[in-house]
């Protein structure tokens, strides 16, 4: 994360199914950080959250609710900078589908940073015009 940090060029993560533990750590030093619809990300899983908390690893459904790990609720909290739309029927059309949103997603995204100078190195990057 320290070297990800001193970067000169800005970082793009991407959370496509589960981002936890020291990943999801790393994954938040981005500039920007973009999320599937359906993946999940937290820095600990419903289960070790609910056993620090109470004691309890079968309270992992009230544990995920409030630990907030959805897309919709981290973006909410400004925690992610895009929720990547996925198809709700499973296919390999629907895969390409979302492949594509994410491609166009990530290559706006270089296009906006590439015109800008990096001022600091911190996860929300203040850029000069």
């Amino acid at each position: 994360m320290f070297e990800m940090a001193k970067l000169k060029v800005p970082i793009i993560a991407v959370i496509i199914g589960e981002g936890s533990s020291g990943g999801a750590l790393a994954l938040g030093v981005a500039n920007k950080v973009f999320m599937l619809e359906n993946a999940i990300y937290s820095i600990l899983s419903p289960e070790g959250f609910s056993s620090i908390l109470w004691k309890d690893s079968s309270k992992y459904k009230e544990a995920a609710e409030k630990m907030k790990l959805t897309a919709k609720d981290l973006y909410e909290l400004n925690v992610i900078d895009k929720i990547i739309k996925e198809p709700t029927k499973v296919s390999e059309e629907a895969f390409n589908k979302t492949c594509k949103n994410l491609k166009k997603e990530i290559q706006s995204s270089i296009l906006e940073m590439s015109s800008k100078t990096r001022k600091t190195n911190c996860r929300r990057t203040i850029f000069k015009i």
